[in-house]
């Protein structure tokens, strides 16, 4: 009989599941309490997600926290919503001017290395062990917070020509792709917000190598343990 599973569990995060959705229930197939996560996914994002299974793995909850993240984002121009992304609700819209891909470049090059970012008032952070998200829902007035973070490297950056922009972003911890987004669409001379965002990687570990987080619910036991790995940074 299976006892006591333990080890990192790499989840591929399907869309419209929350970071605590996927560990409850992780918690409920692994028949365990004892499960915790390496760093939050927005529920519109998609991509790897570590689960830290048993005391092994969660007291190294903080080491994994810090490793930095690459993430493929797509921006819409043009219309700025409440959230920073598609699943706000838009709060004014903005010309987008003629621009090139040399120019978002070069934008982009210039929100490289330490980064000074506006926490996206609708996210998890806390205040006074409140979240953000809870207190805008309630139309509670916060005063915008800010955290420095660094972003080692834009790459891969697509223009249609229009209004979308796609990019990969190799940032550290602690970074809203978010904001980067909507920095990038001011740096721009315009507005806009994320429609696409997915996590490919955090530090050495890949979404190519973890499991369908759609198959969570439906997956035996024994099998899911089979994906579980050693906690070794």
């Amino acid at each position: 009989m299976l006892t006591n599973p333990s080890g990192l569990l790499l989840i591929d995060k399907a869309q419209d599941f929350t970071s605590n959705d996927v560990v409850a229930i992780a918690r409920r197939v692994l028949h365990t309490k004892c499960i915790g996560h390496s760093g939050t996914l927005d529920p519109m994002a998609t991509g790897l997600l570590i689960l830290l299974v048993e005391r092994s793995a969660t007291r190294l909850q903080e080491k994994f926290l810090k490793l930095p993240k690459v993430y493929r984002a797509e921006l819409t121009l043009g219309a700025e919503t409440d959230s920073w992304d598609v699943q706000g609700t838009v709060l004014h819209t903005e010309q987008v001017p003629p621009l090139t891909l040399e120019q978002i470049q070069a934008a982009a090059q210039t929100l490289t290395g330490t980064v000074r970012q506006q926490i996206p008032p609708v996210s998890a952070k806390k205040i006074n062990g409140r979240k953000m998200y809870d207190l805008a829902r309630e139309g509670t007035p916060v005063q915008d917070r800010f955290n420095s973070i660094e972003i080692f490297e834009w790459k891969d950056i697509s223009f249609n020509g229009t209004d979308k922009i796609t990019f990969t972003l190799h940032c550290s911890c602690g970074t809203y792709v978010r904001s980067l987004g909507l920095m990038l669409a001011r740096a721009l001379g315009t507005t806009g917000h994320l429609t696409a965002l997915r996590r490919l990687s955090i530090g050495g570990f890949s979404v190519e190598n973890a499991f369908d987080g759609n198959k969570l619910k439906t997956t035996p036991r024994e099998e899911i343990v089979k994906f579980l790995q050693e906690p070794v940074l």
